[in-house]
């Protein structure tokens, strides 16, 4: 993988040099603050490479008949090894390739727990007023949160890695309608990020400056709100005692 991830000092002060207001050099294409949202992401050691946009109809800049994931996923094969923070190589991305989306590819510096929208936001009420740090949160109109944290790695045995169930991966994505775990060898749409149909994007609702927690720290949380929310699915109006 190109670009480097680093530690994490000085990191707060390279974001707000970022986030203090860059201009776009003239010419270029930066929706609402696009390229410095990407340039954001990256500096928080985010692995980014470009990813498909919407195309009329509904319809995916994939041009492939059917798209399963249309406008969600990368342009290149080769995402895993071209995903990379480098401040320059994103710069020209962004500018050469003004209406792409970006993905961050999970399992190399971060996962991502990926929950339905409506257990996201119980969820990160509850975490919050727990006092229970809680990084960068992501909110997708398609009805998911994303909860970015730090990757639990590659485990020397193998026997290590969490139940099968819980890892998410693109192929997988419709077998997983609650909790999902992306880590190695999965990716993320990653702020900001349009999705097709009107107006459907994906946004921060906290953004990459917040440090990384340890997944462990919001699972029990976020599986609780997930359950709850299945089971008021399939009953609706009933109601769920929140745990504590």
């Amino acid at each position: 993988m190109s670009g480097t991830f680093g530690d994490r000092s000085g990191r707060q002060g390279k974001l707000s040099q970022w986030l203090r207001g860059r201009r776009p050099k003239e010419g270029a294409a930066d929706d609402g603050g696009r390229e410095t949202l990407l340039l954001a992401a990256a500096g928080a050691g985010l692995p980014l490479a470009p990813a498909a946009h919407p195309a009329p109809g509904y319809r995916c800049s994939c041009d492939r008949v059917g798209c399963p994931t249309p406008a969600r996923h990368p342009v290149s094969f080769a995402w895993q090894t071209q995903s990379t923070t480098d401040r320059a190589q994103i710069e020209r991305w962004a500018r050469h390739q003004p209406q792409a989306n970006f993905i961050t590819a999970t399992g190399m510096v971060h996962d991502v727990l990926d929950v339905p929208l409506e257990a996201g936001r119980e969820a990160l009420q509850r975490l919050l007023g727990a006092g229970i740090e809680v990084g960068p949160v992501a909110e997708s109109d398609d009805g998911r949160m994303l909860f970015f944290t730090l990757t639990r790695g590659t485990p020397e045995d193998e026997d290590e890695w969490w139940p099968c169930e819980l890892d998410c991966h693109p192929e997988t994505m419709d077998e997983h309608p609650g909790l999902r775990w992306h880590c190695r060898g999965s990716y993320v749409l990653v702020p900001p990020a349009r999705l097709p149909g009107d107006d459907q994007r994906v946004r921060w609702v906290r953004g990459p400056e917040h440090a990384l927690p340890d997944p462990l720290s919001l699972l029990e949380v976020l599986t609780d709100a997930c359950a709850r929310h299945g089971a008021e699915a399939d009953h609706p109006g009933a109601a769920w005692p929140l745990r504590h």
